[in-house]
């Protein structure tokens, strides 16, 4: 078995890819980019809202059943499929996340704009889950065995909300046998996420009496107290070294324009590179919280009524890194250097982030092309330079798990 874990030769890239059946699968891609392409596009037009990833799981179930994988919908949501190894007590898991950032209801026809494919999620994770499709029928193209098990999932909740749930249950449930973690998130060959950015998302509300807005006239407003908040925690400058980040993304309440709210809510998204920084962003936000109670109170006309904050965790992303002489970073970098791609190591907020926290050998790497407007209605895709990202998942993981003679 030639695997770079084994360093059993200086450059085993090489090796690896001059492998008859590796060289068949490698061809396959470059022959079938086409198919990848389309399938990108059937992928990107089935919504996959957080929590609503079914109908998008059930199809990529079929394509992994076409490339030849031992197939399950585990209880999380997460589609995974398994190529068996000669050793089935160590296992490689490839993942890319099936939930985009778009409500239900979101228009995700995919448009053809000259070179470029435009739609929402058509990137991110579009493109992810089309390389991790492309690389498992690649294996079976090229009749490919490894030494390790192998196991691709279309995972769930990466996005929003979801707090990373899908990673977490395949973390779980292969932990004493997992070997690596290869995320596949986005489009772009230029980077290599080995760094995990912790965050944590809070959602505040701020409950009231409500009231009529002639009659209960000074009222304390559950809205302007959280605007008042929201002023004096944007007045915070967090430092540049550690980077630490919040957003202020959500903001709801109130029943009519001429009712006093009884309940109004902001959700809070705080990242850094440094855990004790988010510990100290979330003390700042529920002091700005309740100094904005306590001033909105403090200016009602009346006395009578009260103002109460309740504070709810909606996610917390562990933070973690890979070592700098880490097996698998060495194979990546075996691989760019072989298929000529520059890269350079980078802190992001992925799949990875999970199996990092807990020293578990982790990357996450783009599918291949170029792709931006993340997160926006005009997210676009070019397919251009696809190969070279679908062929470095590829001699990545074969690095990592070995081929069999």
């Amino acid at each position: 078995m030639v695997s770079l874990f084994a360093r059993a030769v200086d450059n085993p890239i090489e090796q690896i890819a001059q492998d008859p059946r590796v060289s068949r699968a490698t061809d396959w891609l470059a022959k079938n980019l086409d198919w990848v392409t389309s399938e990108q596009i059937r992928i990107t037009e089935i919504p996959a809202p957080e929590f609503s990833e079914g109908p998008r799981g059930e199809y990529i179930r079929k394509l992994f059943e076409s490339a030849g994988l031992t197939v399950k919908i585990d209880s999380a949501g997460n589609v995974v499929g398994e190529r068996e190894g000669a050793d089935s007590k160590s296992v490689v898991l490839v993942v890319a996340h099936m939930d985009t950032v778009f409500p239900a209801g979101t228009d995700v026809h995919v448009k053809h704009n000259g070179a470029r494919l435009e739609a929402p999620g058509i990137a991110d994770n579009g493109a992810g889950l089309a390389a991790l499709v492309a690389v498992a029928r690649a294996l079976r193209e090229g009749r490919v065995s490894t030494g390790m098990t192998l196991a691709f999932a279309a995972d769930v909740g990466e996005e929003g909300e979801g707090n990373l749930r899908g990673i977490r249950k395949l973390v779980e449930d292969y932990r004493s046998r997992l070997r690596a973690v290869i995320a596949i998130d986005g489009a772009s060959t230029d980077h290599i996420t080995t760094m995990a950015l912790a965050s944590r998302r809070i959602e505040v509300t701020v409950s009231g009496p409500g009231g009529h807005s002639w009659s209960d006239f000074g009222e304390p407003n559950p809205i302007t107290a959280l605007a008042r908040a929201i002023v004096r925690f944007s007045a915070i400058n967090p430092p540049d070294q550690p980077r630490t980040t919040f957003n202020v993304g959500v903001m709801e309440g109130g029943t009519s324009v001429n009712s006093i709210p009884f309940r109004a809510s902001i959700k809070v998204d705080m990242r850094s590179e440094s855990e004790g920084q988010l510990e100290t962003l979330e003390a700042a936000l529920r002091g700005a919280v309740q100094a904005g109670i306590d001033e909105e109170i403090s200016a009602a006309r009346t006395h009578d009524g009260s103002l109460e904050a309740k504070f709810k965790i909606l996610g917390i992303r562990p933070g973690g890194q890979l070592a700098t002489d880490a097996p698998l970073l060495e194979a990546i970098r075996n691989v760019d250097r072989y298929l000529g791609n520059r890269a350079h190591v980078e802190r992001s907020s992925t799949d990875a982030n999970v199996p990092l926290s807990l020293s578990i050998p982790s990357i996450a790497v783009g599918g291949g092309g170029h792709g931006g407007g993340s997160h926006s209605l005009t997210e676009w895709y070019d397919p251009t330079d696809r190969d070279v990202g679908v062929k470095r998942v590829l001699l990545t993981l074969l690095a990592v798990a070995g081929v069999q003679p």
